[in-house]
């Protein structure tokens, strides 16, 4: 299995809508050939940071996805969101053990 973990941190007070966006997400994504899951999370000691955390069938399936759908799925976003500067961050990862 792959995952893909994208790590952002948002400008101070814009959190609660953040979480809210993801809460009411219109799960583009989950119809995606190979998509198995997201799990969305946020430290307790920096929230206003998040990590998205995916699960793939395979790095291909995530790539394809990656290459032709980002821009549709994220266009629910609020608008004027802003991002820490230098905060973004993509690793990939192979799930070794459940």
């Amino acid at each position: 299995m792959f995952v893909a973990m994208s790590q952002f941190r948002v400008m101070a007070g814009q959190e609660g809508m953040v979480r809210e966006a993801f809460r009411q997400r219109p799960r583009l994504v989950d119809a995606h050939p190979g998509f198995i899951r997201l799990e969305v999370l946020t430290p307790d000691e920096r929230t206003n940071e998040f990590w998205l955390i995916t699960f793939w069938r395979d790095q291909g399936s995530f790539e394809r996805w990656h290459a032709g759908h980002l821009r549709a799925s994220h266009a629910w976003m609020p608008k004027g969101l802003k991002l820490e500067p230098g905060s973004r961050s993509l690793t990939y990862m192979e799930l070794v053990a459940e």
